[in-house]
């Protein structure tokens, strides 16, 4: 259990409730690097004797840090600093990838995997002809179990005729059949979250997610995914860098 110390004084000037100043103190400090991704929290006992306040306001401050999906609680072991992934926007890598590359456990929680026939949509961006089968995977993605982002995946059923046996990567399995896509054209958007998105990520109804649509490519040309994943911007950086032409 962390014992790290932060400094706290009450804001004489500020109307909010004390635990949200105990809140923002505490958001503020993991933002600031005193508490590390995956390190826990000092427990509501101590919080409170290090700050000043009741154990109530710790627990309340803690609720708060635990809504804005910054805190992750874990029954019988505490509350720990939420999994964040930075992702390069010049790098092609899957879900799994990701975070195996940043010490994450990758996993997934699957809702659906069928073949169907492609939706008009699909059918544009994969380049597949009126009435051509696709096999369609939805699912939650998950980082040491907490949920990062709700994600559809679209494959043309000549590539992936059996979607039961992906695993937990997708690109892994279709290493397996010479089929890894080498390129990709993504676009990125922020979307507020609808009541049943909110839910299935866990977040507030209306709460700003990023939306993010890829078309991966074959070395030949042939589009072989088309991907709709609806990341928590909580839990989601995408960076991208830079250098001005001369």
């Amino acid at each position: 259990m962390s014992t790290t110390h932060t400094d706290f004084k009450v804001d004489s000037n500020d109307n909010s409730p004390l635990y949200m100043q105990v809140a923002r103190k505490l958001i503020q400090d993991v933002r600031d690097g005193r508490y590390q991704v995956d390190q826990a929290l000092p427990s509501e006992r101590l919080l409170s004797e290090q700050l000043d306040v009741s154990r109530v306001t710790a627990r309340k401050a803690i609720d708060q840090l635990v809504e804005q999906g910054l805190v992750v609680r874990r029954r019988g072991s505490g509350n720990y600093v939420a999994p964040r992934i930075e992702q390069p926007l010049s790098n092609l890598s899957s879900f799994s990838e990701q975070l195996q590359q940043r010490g994450y456990r990758p996993g997934s929680q699957w809702l659906s995997r069928s073949v169907v026939v492609a939706s008009a949509d699909e059918q544009l961006s994969l380049g597949l002809s009126p009435n051509s089968r696709v096999a369609r995977l939805e699912r939650l993605r998950l980082a040491d179990d907490v949920v990062m982002a709700y994600e559809v995946s679209v494959i043309p059923a000549s590539v992936l005729a059996r979607p039961e046996a992906v695993g937990n990567s997708l690109y892994e399995h279709l290493a397996t059949t010479g089929h890894t896509p080498v390129r990709a054209l993504q676009h990125i958007r922020a979307m507020n979250a609808g009541a049943v998105l909110a839910g299935q990520l866990g977040v507030p109804e209306g709460q700003a997610v990023l939306y993010i649509t890829r078309v991966g490519y074959l070395e030949s040309g042939q589009a072989v995914e088309l991907t709709h994943s609806y990341c928590r911007s909580d839990h989601y950086d995408f960076v991208a860098e830079m250098r001005r032409v001369a």
